[in-house]
This record gives C-alpha cells, sequence and structure tokens, in this order.
C-alpha cells in the first residue's frame, strides 16, 4: 500500500488568510484529508510532526533573520515547495516598507523601537529559497490550492490561469470598468484566479494575483496616465499586494 503524501502548512508574515482558504474547503477539504497525512499544520491541529514532508505548502513573507533560517530549514526537509499568496510570492502589502525607511516607521509606532527586530525588507520566499511553484492571490483560491494538491497526488501538472483578469470579466459579461466608466483596473496586467471580484461590483482590479506572465504594464500605464493619473497614483497601484514582484517594481520605479 502506498504511502499517503506527507504535507505541511507553514506561516511566516501574513494574515493567515490563505490557510484559511484552504480551511473553508469544506467537503473537498475533508477528502483531501482521507489522501494526505497532515503531518504540521498550526491553523488547523496541534500535531507537528517532524520532517521530512512531500508538500510544503508556505505562506507568508520574510520579514526576520529568524525568518531566513527556518524557511532555509523547511526546504531542506520537503520534496516540494509551494509558495502560496501574494505575500509568498510577491512580499505582500508588508513589502511596501521595501521602499521607505522601515526604522523611521519603528521610531513613530513604538515607545521603544529598539527592541523590534526586523529586516528592513519584506522579501517573497523565492528570495531566499528554491520553489517548485507559486500560488497568487490575497487570498488564493481554494480550487486553484486543491488543484495543485490533486495534481501533485495524481502526478500531473496543475492546471492553473495563465490569462489576464479581463478574461474573468469578459465570461463573466461584467463591463470593463476601465473602458467604460474611466475607472482605473490593472485586470489588463494581473493574472485570473479571483473571479474578476473588484470589477463585478464596478472597482478596478488591484492586481492581488500578481503580474501576469509577458504583460506589458507601460502601454496601460500610458492609459491610466490618458485618465488623469499622476505619478505617485501610478506607482501606488502597482506597489500594493504585490509590491515585490519584479514586474510590479520596475513599473512602479517608472513613475518615481
Amino acid at each position: 500500500m502506498t504511502a499517503p503524501l506527507r504535507l505541511a502548512v507553514w506561516k511566516f508574515a501574513s494574515c493567515d488568510g490563505c490557510q484559511l482558504a484552504l480551511l473553508e474547503s469544506g467537503d473537498l477539504l475533508l477528502e483531501l484529508a482521507e489522501a494526505v497525512e497532515i503531518a504540521h499544520f498550526a491553523e488547523a491541529s496541534s500535531t507537528m510532526r517532524q520532517g521530512p514532508w512531500d508538500l510544503s505548502l508556505v505562506e507568508g513573507s520574510i520579514t526576520t533573520a529568524e525568518d531566513i533560517a527556518r524557511i532555509r530549514h523547511i526546504r531542506e526537509n520537503s520534496r516540494l515547495l509551494v509558495a502560496i499568496g501574494a505575500c509568498a510570492t510577491a512580499g505582500g502589502i508588508q513589502a511596501l516598507r521595501n521602499m521607505a525607511d522601515a526604522g523611521a516607521f519603528a521610531e513613530m509606532v513604538y515607545p521603544r523601537p529598539e527592541i523590534i527586530d526586523v529586516l528592513p525588507t519584506s522579501t517573497p520566499i523565492s528570495d531566499h529559497v528554491a520553489v517548485d511553484l507559486e500560488l497568487h492571490g490575497c487570498p488564493i483560491s481554494s480550487a486553484q490550492l486543491l488543484e495543485v494538491i490533486t495534481a501533485l497526488l495524481s502526478g500531473r501538472k496543475p492546471r492553473l490561469p495563465e490569462e489576464p483578469v479581463c478574461f474573468e470579466c469578459k465570461r463573466a459579461g461584467h463591463p470593463c470598468v476601465l473602458v467604460a466608466h474611466g475607472t482605473p483596473c490593472i485586470g489588463p496586467v494581473t493574472t485570473a484566479g479571483c473571479g474578476a471580484l473588484c470589477p463585478a461590483v464596478g472597482r478596478g482590479c488591484y492586481g492581488c494575483f500578481g503580474p501576469l506572465v509577458g504583460a506589458v504594464p507601460a502601454v496601460l500605464s500610458e492609459r491610466l496616465a490618458e485618465l488623469g493619473l499622476k505619478r505617485a497614483e501610478l506607482t501606488a497601484l502597482y506597489r500594493s499586494f504585490a509590491a515585490a514582484a519584479p514586474a510590479n517594481a520596475e513599473e512602479a520605479a517608472r513613475h518615481e
């Protein structure tokens, strides 16, 4: 009898939303639990079994020296490592501090800033160890996560979106907020997966599923500038959920 896949779920600097996306999968999660051994998942169980692990799902960005040591240990003991969510794949909201002085922020907020021991930047998991797959989103799509796990269980490549959010808008019949209303939206350069949640209610996409591979954000930026967005506003659009993603960082830097 084949041994079940040993699954571990890890948290770094994050809000736990991506782990909750897995927990909220309901019956699908119960079916998954029958096919895998959950060796480490602090959000769901007090069971903490040592490695090695067949699959590690890692949520959150690297923000302390201790984080670096811990992610290296996890990588060394994991056959496959999947970074899940905007924090793990692109630094998350906390990566906004990469463009500022984190020490100055600490001095404004804490009465004893000298006790705050963090790195000056918030960085993706892939900046520190090899990552086998990245799953974007803030939070991730639970359906996509289960697709990844079931694909690994069956030995096939996961089927994940490789298209912009605009495709989801079109399929759902939503009017383009950028064209119809002149609402700033970076859906054309953002990877699909959210179901076009924001455009569905008349809001522009904020890019939480990360930059689309092969997209040309400079062209979109020109159109947004024509609609009246100033340089600072364009920079802010790209520096949000995926501030540390190379494509977003490069485009934001163009407007500084």
